[in-house]
């Protein structure tokens, strides 16, 4: 089997074969599925394993300690060569995973093989294909929660731990410093048990992640926002408990806590942080400072861990195992998040070089998993795939033939009201368009078009229209549950062909479209997705930049309720709002990323229609769509933040948009004229697009792949609720 290992003499690391291990009683063989990479512990030995011996000595004065008591029992001689044997010498990395039981030993009965089981420990839960893990080191994984979830399970219990050590109680209020891995799961914590949070940490895409996921305030702790924020929310008496998450060789952390704790307060230190107590600051607050033990008693006690003797429960409430179970059960029932965290899927294979990439600072993450090859159980079933269906084209598609000088003519499939005000509006007055031919299902509607917008003909009958040699495109604008069909019969009869969201509104649907793409060769096709080409969206865009890392971004679209009656209330028919209309977001957002999603996350409370969905990108990107119902009805409908690289782009409902950066001037930010005449949301721009590629001939305005991808996304979003489980966007190889 394979293993990740390091020489911590030459700071080499390698993925070995090695033997498989035995299967021992009093354990379980486990054969691993994901397992976690802890960024600051892991990436913290890594480091100290590329230093000079005189920096190692450095960074472990415990070590060096251990040693100078060895020369004087032993000599320097044998010393030197038991030095020198160990650190020449791999040591394994890792100590979080999720994998499926493939052996069970003697005296085991809790587990079989086949189960789905989080490890922990650095010696029994190693980034492996097969670990032994003893019985206080495992528990069964909750029903439908995904394998790359309950992978955090060790961590998550460490930050269980550390909270437990708080004792936080209902409506106190607590500092976490430092929000890495650990401090991301402290702030989620505590605000699942009632406890209002502030956050500190120097950089601000941890503290907006943070907030996202229920810190009331996150900033800098170096500036006056920490302070200000933990004064509104205490009345100046200060945090009820500080946790130091932190790490790093500054004393910054533990003098922050003394100056924003309350009198008699608690710290509670989790990370491994400079330690250099402000003596009169702890002693005139009286400040009690704790330590917290890694996953939870029976940490380093080997009775406990390798041999298996529990602690009863009515003397140790909480245990390592009994962190463990109850951090997967807070996962699995929604109270803690952790798809958020995930910056980055690497294959097993590719270890060293993810590594390398962390280590080096290309790639910034809060969480990296490993994914193992071939595992069974890999979370297929509890986790699963939306086919991104390929973009075939059985041929070049005929060009438009088109004389020169010869106006664009345009009919219309539907004259309802998004069409009669959001879209003929622009074409009416357009130099070179024609409205030639307007189709609906009732004759008095298309009489009613034809009278206002000038369309030359009106009609009920649709293959007249698609079998009109002169009309250019057609614009379907129907309900929803027409679009695919109508689609996929305009592209037959070679027609370009504009269509409102969505798309479609299942993957058989969607699946039919590229169906009549591939027949006909025609693949001219614009879906409405108008927001990328909003000029203020635009401008903010090209102000905030390329960027070099991965971005996280956050959509909020306050959509209100429906009117009793809307047609968009018959899913049944019309397919569910979310797939009607979040196409919008997940175009507007994946442009912005400038690429495709690779997953989708969505999680709904019961009995409405609110969505929480989480979308992942190839770099590590994420982008979080907040679809609510039931907000103020005064609050804009859309609003969305773009952060990376230093840099912060804000758009308010296409009213407003302003960039922050820093530059060599010091910090500067963009920000758009605050009364334009008119929310504009891009559609005159995607018309003049769409105008001009069906004039010319030329490439359509978004690429079909791009188009195809965004609808796959949306229609992952259902089966995500269904199954309880990220889902991940499969494309074919």
């Amino acid at each position: 089997m394979k293993q990740v290992v390091q020489n911590y003499k030459s700071g080499e690391l390698a993925v070995l074969d090695v033997p498989v291990p035995g299967c021992k009683p009093g354990g379980v063989l486990v054969r691993s599925v994901f397992s976690l990479i802890s960024t600051g512990t892991e990436l913290m030995k890594v480091s100290e394993a590329g230093m000079s011996m005189l920096g190692k000595a450095r960074s472990r004065p415990d070590q060096v300690a251990k040693v100078m008591q060895s020369v004087a029992t032993n000599g320097l001689p044998a010393t030197y060569r038991k030095v020198m044997g160990k650190l020449d010498s791999y040591t394994p990395l890792g100590y979080s995973l999720c994998g499926v039981v493939e052996q069970v030993g003697a005296g085991i009965d809790d587990v079989k093989v086949g189960d789905l089981v989080a490890c922990a420990g650095n010696e029994h839960a190693l980034h492996a294909e097969l670990n032994w893990v003893p019985r206080n080191l495992y528990t069964p994984v909750p029903d439908g929660l995904a394998p790359r979830h309950a992978a955090f399970g060790t961590v998550g219990s460490i930050a269980l731990q550390g909270v437990r050590q708080g004792e936080p109680q209902l409506g106190e209020v607590a500092l976490v410093v430092g929000l890495g891995l650990i401090g991301q799961l402290v702030v989620q914590l505590l605000a699942a048990a009632g406890v209002r949070v502030v956050g500190a940490d120097p950089d601000p895409v941890r503290c907006e992640l943070a907030e996202r996921l229920g810190a009331a305030a996150a900033g800098d702790p170096g500036s006056a926002a920490v302070e200000a924020a933990v004064a509104e929310l205490t009345g100046g008496h200060g945090v009820d408990q500080v946790y130091l998450a932190a790490g790093g060789g500054s004393n910054q952390p533990v003098e922050l806590a003394a100056r924003l704790s309350r009198d008699r307060g608690r710290v509670v230190d989790i990370g491994k942080c400079r330690l250099d107590l402000p003596w009169n600051a702890y002693y005139e607050k009286e400040l009690d400072v704790r330590f917290s033990r890694s996953y939870g008693p029976g940490r380093y006690d080997p009775e406990y861990e390798l041999e298996g003797r529990d602690y009863p429960i009515g003397y140790v409430r909480w245990t390592e195992r009994r962190n463990l179970a109850c951090f997967l059960d807070l996962v699995a029932r929604g109270r803690v998040d952790v798809e958020p965290l995930i910056s980055h899927v690497a294959d097993f294979d590719d270890a060293v070089e993810t590594y390398r990439r962390l280590e080096d600072g290309e790639l910034k993450a809060v969480a990296v998993l490993f994914r193992y090859p071939d595992a069974p159980g890999d979370g297929t079933a509890q986790a699963p795939a939306v086919a991104v269906p390929a973009v075939r084209r059985g041929g070049p598609a005929p060009a438009p033939v088109r004389a020169s000088g010869t106006p664009v003519r345009l009919a219309f499939v539907g004259a309802g009201n998004y069409a009669t005000s959001m879209l003929l509006p622009h074409l009416e007055q357009r130099d070179g368009v024609v409205l030639s031919t307007v189709v609906t299902t009732t004759a008095l509607s298309a009489a009613n078009a034809q009278r206002k917008f000038g369309f030359a003909h009106a009609t009920t009958d649709l293959d007249a229209v698609l079998g009109d040699p002169s009309v250019d495109a057609v614009f379907v604008v129907t309900r929803h549950s027409s679009h695919a069909e109508l689609t996929r019969r305009a592209l037959l009869a070679g027609k370009t062909v504009f269509v409102e969201k969505p798309l479609a509104l299942t993957e058989d649907e969607l699946a039919g479209v590229l169906a009549a793409v591939e027949e006909s060769g025609n693949d001219r096709l614009q879906v409405g997705f108008n927001r990328r080409f909003a000029p203020l969206l635009r401008e903010a865009r090209s102000r905030f930049g390329a960027r070099t890392g991965p971005a996280s971004l956050r959509y909020l679209v306050n959509a209100g309720r429906l009117q009793h009656g809307s047609w968009y209330l018959r899913q049944d028919s019309e397919g569910s709002r979310f797939v009607g209309e979040g196409g919008h977001f997940v175009d507007t957002a994946s442009w912005l990323l400038d690429a495709d999603p690779v997953s989708v996350y969505a999680v709904a409370p019961a009995g409405n229609e609110d969505l929480q969905v989480v979308l992942r990108y190839p770099d590590g990107s994420t982008a979080t769509l907040s679809y609510v119902t039931c907000g103020a009805s005064g609050f804009p409908k859309e609003t969305l933040d773009l952060v990376a690289d230093g840099k912060v782009l804000k758009l308010d409902d296409f009213v407003r948009a302003s960039v922050h950066f820093e530059s060599t001037a010091g910090r500067r930010r963009w920000v758009s004229s605050r009364l334009p005449k008119a929310r504009d949301k891009g559609q005159a721009a995607e018309l003049a697009a769409f105008v001009k590629a069906v004039r010319t001939g030329g490439p359509m305005p978004v690429p079909l792949e791009s188009l195809v991808a965004t609808t796959a996304a949306t229609l992952a979003v259902q089966a995500g609720l269904v199954g309880g489980a990220p889902v991940t966007l499969a494309r074919p190889r």
